[in-house]
């Protein structure tokens, strides 16, 4: 029988980074109402949150984007940068410049502060487990830029040079990221593993020179 203490052991780690102590009390309470996750830090802004996340390697940064110091897209960038942690964005605003912004920078997810608490616990074991979440509620603005004029597919002739670094197999799992495909599905269609997977999205995102999922969607839907 598992006990608490082995539940705490294995818990997925969290770093909220929020410059409201309130709003970062309420993340707490949400966060700590997962059985399987531990709250290990609180940065007021950027700057702290980016030291904070290389002192503590937490798996999970939950990131506000406006914040004083260093503002949450730039720390994202580089905590991402050093893989240091995944990044969650956790904000109240959805306007494009954010949302592209913090994917570009390599977040693993994007949700807004409306989201239900389940909503937020749900998205951060998906984080952590590598696959890429997006709030309903900006779904379609990503899907409406992808297929805007001028960011149409990219043709054989135009094709990234990048991509020649590639093997089939990998450009077979990167046309699945670009379906926004999770592990498990990527599995199922190429009949491989989902720790096959794994090894193939990291040599994908190495090779391409990315930090996350999402912006291996986007390197591909462009």
């Amino acid at each position: 029988m598992t006990t608490q203490d082995e539940i705490r052991a294995h818990a997925i780690t969290v770093l909220l980074a929020d410059d409201h102590a309130a709003i970062r009390l309420g993340m707490r309470m949400v966060v700590e109402t997962g059985a399987d996750m531990e709250v290990v830090g609180e940065a007021g802004d950027g700057a702290l949150a980016v030291s904070m996340a290389r002192t503590l390697r937490p798996d999970v940064v939950l990131m506000d984007l406006r914040m004083p110091v260093v503002d949450g897209i730039a720390a994202t960038r580089e905590i991402c940068a050093d893989s240091l942690a995944k990044v969650l964005v956790l904000t109240t605003f959805d306007h494009d410049t954010y949302l592209f912004g913090a994917l570009q920078a390599g977040a693993s997810g994007f949700l807004l502060k409306t989201a239900e608490p389940v909503a937020i616990t749900e998205a951060i074991r998906h984080v952590h487990n590598g696959d890429h979440v997006i709030a309903p509620e900006v779904t379609a603005r990503i899907v409406s830029a992808a297929l805007s004029p001028g960011s149409g597919h990219t043709t054989a002739a135009s094709q990234p040079p990048e991509l020649d670094l590639l093997t089939g197999r990998e450009r077979e799992v990167f046309e699945c990221l670009g379906g926004g495909l999770t592990n498990y599905s990527i599995g199922r269609q190429l009949g491989i593993s989902e720790a096959t997977v794994k090894t193939h999205v990291s040599r994908v995102l190495a090779k391409l020179g990315l930090q996350s999922r999402v912006q291996a969607a986007l390197f591909r839907r462009r």
